[in-house]
């Protein structure tokens, strides 16, 4: 992973920023983005997409990528504002704020995904980049952490949504709090369309995938 990113130095590149996002699938809560640079040199043992880290991996390595860093920060989009340009642009927004925020400017920009922002840096969408760039999987544990600990801290106001468990991903035990007790002011209401209906059709996420 570290190589990847490496393969990009030269002359004019030396610094590498990799952001990403958590936090785009779920009915409820912020989309959650980091963005974080390293010195060319720097490796840290396990990084890897957050998704194939287990909490405890990703809630031990966040400090070590903290204070390793050259650089990070993060940016939070409501579930209001997702509600009103839509999960992708939020997304793409809440990468571009946390590279907008970081204290040392980068050369470069890895995004995750197959799409971008603009910049006046040059940036790079990278397909699965949480499994190819060591900065972005160190960025994509940073967003995963942090999100993880918002919905944590808002499951104490909204017990019923089991969201210290969930964290706001459709799992059937949320979609059944939520025909029963209804939607709050944190759920995403362009998620929901016929999910408080009699009949709806969702494609439940089972427990175990929510990592």
């Amino acid at each position: 992973m570290k190589n990847f990113d490496n393969s990009f130095l030269n002359d004019e590149i030396n610094l590498i920023a990799g952001t990403d996002e958590a936090g785009r699938g779920p009915l409820a809560g912020p989309v959650v983005a980091a963005a974080v640079i390293f010195s060319p040199d720097t490796f840290i043992e396990n990084v890897n997409d957050s998704k194939k880290l287990s909490e405890k991996e990703r809630e031990k390595l966040f400090p070590i990528i903290i204070e390793k860093s050259l650089s990070y920060a993060v940016s939070i989009i409501s579930n209001v504002k997702i509600d009103k340009i839509n999960i992708l642009q939020a997304s793409l927004l809440a990468m571009k704020n946390s590279v907008n925020k970081l204290q040392v400017k980068p050369d470069l920009i890895l995004v995750d995904g197959n799409k971008t922002f603009a910049h006046k840096i040059h940036t790079i969408a990278v397909v699965k980049g949480d499994s190819k760039s060591f900065a972005i999987a160190a960025a994509s544990i940073i967003a995963k952490v942090t999100r993880d600990k918002i919905m944590k801290r808002l499951n104490r106001k909204h017990p019923r949504y089991l969201w210290a468990k969930n964290k706001g991903y459709p799992t059937q035990e949320h979609i059944n709090a939520l025909k029963i007790f209804g939607a709050t002011p944190l759920h995403r209401k362009t998620f929901l369309h016929n999910i408080l209906t009699e009949n709806f059709e969702i494609e439940f996420i089972h427990e175990k995938e929510v990592v």
